[in-house]
């Protein structure tokens, strides 16, 4: 499956394949997430491509600075993040929200306790 992601105003813009529909997100605790609301979903990097320039993109890091914590300078919105999975995978953390195509009401949410980290 292939999903399309964008901010709102869609300076953003990204697609993001899937073997299987979206069923399950992560609700991360930590300080950022929290206040996002994010609804997390990872993928390898190499299954995300954007659709518009990197550039477009402003970046925030905090705490260890491993993770790039993507957004919009024009309307606030934060589709996703980038980094490396423990096993050195490249990954991008993808805010749901952020992909019109998602029904949001039917996913299993799993908590994670980036607070404690």
């Amino acid at each position: 499956m292939l999903y399309q992601g964008s901010c709102h105003c869609g300076a953003i813009a990204f697609e993001a394949e899937a073997d299987a529909p979206i069923t399950e997100v992560t609700s991360c605790n930590c300080s950022i997430c929290r206040r996002k609301g994010s609804l997390l979903w990872f993928v390898p990097r190499a299954k995300l491509t954007l659709k518009t320039p990197e550039s477009a993109m402003s970046t925030y890091t905090f705490r260890t600075h491993k993770i790039e914590h993507k957004f919009c300078a024009t309307c606030g919105v934060s589709p996703l993040a980038f980094a490396t999975a423990p096993d050195g995978t490249p990954m991008a953390a993808v805010n749901v929200r952020c992909l019109p195509d998602v029904e949001l009401n039917g996913l299993k949410v799993n908590e994670f306790d980036g607070k404690s980290l």
